[in-house]
């Protein structure tokens, strides 16, 4: 009996069919039967549409580390332009401007990678106390990143800054939702 792609197996799995030469030239028939969704450990890993805090954690902490960095590398960039003097070689133009960048994205990407992470612990927390998913959880975790992050600068600084990462956070999934309703994927 020859399977076809999408044919059940004998455990009731959808299967497609995948042969690893097939842009080869070569007369090898090796058919290999793969699953077409995703394949968990546990089926309560399946019914989960979330990622888990730590894949959670591991995400908005690296997004935050490399949007911080190519931003303050870019910032740094311009820095160390304007910092060129006349006389300044060609070889000491390209260390300020180095130097500039390396010092900055570091500083920035930094900043922004501990927000991601304070993001993702408080949004996980919110997830596991409420014991659902929401737009309220993700909203209160920016507000709470914000407020965390600039409470060593004051209660008013906390505030504001708390104010500035609940709208940024309830902005960004209204856009998402937006996005969602009007773009099938």
């Amino acid at each position: 009996m020859a399977h076809h792609a999408g044919d059940n197996d004998g455990d009731g799995q959808k299967r497609r069919l995948y042969n690893p030469y097939q842009d080869l030239q070569v007369p090898i028939q090796n058919l290999y039967k793969l699953p077409t969704s995703p394949e968990f450990l546990f089926q309560e890993e399946s019914l989960a549409q979330r990622r888990s805090w730590g894949e959670n954690l591991t995400y908005f902490t690296g997004i935050g580390y490399l949007s911080g960095s190519v931003l303050g590398a870019g910032k740094g960039f311009i820095e160390g332009v304007k910092a060129s003097e006349p006389g300044d070689t060609l070889k000491l133009r390209v260390n300020r401007i180095l130097n500039g960048s390396g010092h900055t994205g570091r500083k920035f990407g930094n900043r922004v990678g501990i927000i991601g992470l304070i993001y993702a612990g408080m949004e996980s927390g919110m997830v596991a106390i409420r014991d659902t998913d929401d737009v309220i959880n993700s909203v209160v975790a920016g507000l709470g990143t914000g407020a965390f992050y600039r409470a060593a600068a004051g209660l008013r600084s906390a505030a504001v800054a708390g104010v500035i990462g609940g709208s940024v956070v309830g902005l960004s999934v209204a856009a998402k939702q937006a996005v969602k309703r009007y773009v099938p994927i």
